[in-house]
């Protein structure tokens, strides 16, 4: 049976980012995705210059029309913006726990453009970590649900970890691609333990997108059946691959979106 996952979050009109890349994960991982947008961007590989919102209540609707509908598998939730898309999300989910939903804290875009409003944190802690299967920020997400510094190592990432665990997700993968090394390992926190994930960095550019196509690709394995544990392996071995083989597209002069289809497309000439 073909699984369906739903993403809820922001769209990227460049393609690299957002909707856009989820529903891309969602296809090569072999689901059906479905999309509810929370906001309309004005991005592109060089940056976002323009946000406009989508009103809470519809969000809201969007959610509960696909549910009316379509057996949905997993959630994946990106960029919720502000306070009120929070609540509104976590209100049309509270009677969805029984699917995995994995939650990609979108905060600051990586040309340093506010993704989620102060005001927000509070709501995102309180009303949707509890609801998470998997919780996966990066470093400076992760320091900011906290009102921490950011981690600078291992030790600091496994406690930030086991902070965020305690909020009530039943997992927390701490991705550890801001370290300033050579490696980039990433922890995931469960109940049964701390994980490591080692892997080293790839010397690109092209990493526009990397946070929500893992996150979508964690969606799209849990909606199969895989453990925590299982998915992060699996997702992150096809994110390595798309990273790889991002140099085969040419799309912007910034930071370049990675190859989602990197398994299924032939080069051509």
């Amino acid at each position: 049976m073909i699984r369906n996952v739903l993403s809820i979050a922001g769209s990227d009109p460049s393609g690299g980012a957002g909707i856009q890349a989820d529903l891309k994960a969602f296809s090569a991982r072999g689901v059906y995705g479905m999309a509810v947008l929370t906001a309309l961007t004005a991005q592109n590989t060089q940056g976002v210059s323009g946000v406009h919102l989508v009103p809470p209540q519809f969000v809201a609707d969007q959610i509960n029309a696909v549910f009316a509908d379509v057996r949905v598998d997993a959630v994946k939730i990106g960029m919720i913006a502000n306070a009120g898309i929070a609540d509104a999300v976590a209100g049309a989910l509270t009677d969805h726990r029984d699917i995995p939903i994995v939650i990609d804290p979108v905060m600051i875009a990586k040309g340093g453009a506010a993704l989620l409003a102060p005001e927000a944190v509070d709501v995102l802690t309180r009303r949707l970590l509890p609801l998470a299967t998997l919780l996966t920020p990066n470093l400076p997400e992760a320091a900011a649900l906290l009102h921490q510094p950011v981690a600078t190592n291992r030790a600091e990432m496994a406690e930030q970890a086991e902070r965020l665990l305690a909020l009530g997700p039943a997992a927390v993968l701490v991705k550890g691609g801001h370290l300033d090394s050579d490696e980039s390992p990433d922890v995931l926190a469960t109940a049964a333990g701390l994980h490591w994930f080692e892997a080293r960095r790839v010397p690109t550019k092209n990493t526009h997108g990397t946070g929500c196509t893992l996150s979508s690709a964690l969606a799209a394995e849990l909606a199969k059946g895989a453990s925590a544990r299982e998915a992060v392996a699996i997702a992150k071995d096809y994110l390595a691959g798309a990273v790889a083989a991002s140099g085969r597209l040419t799309v912007g002069s910034g930071h370049g979106p990675v190859q989602h289809f990197h398994a299924l497309w032939k080069d051509s000439e």
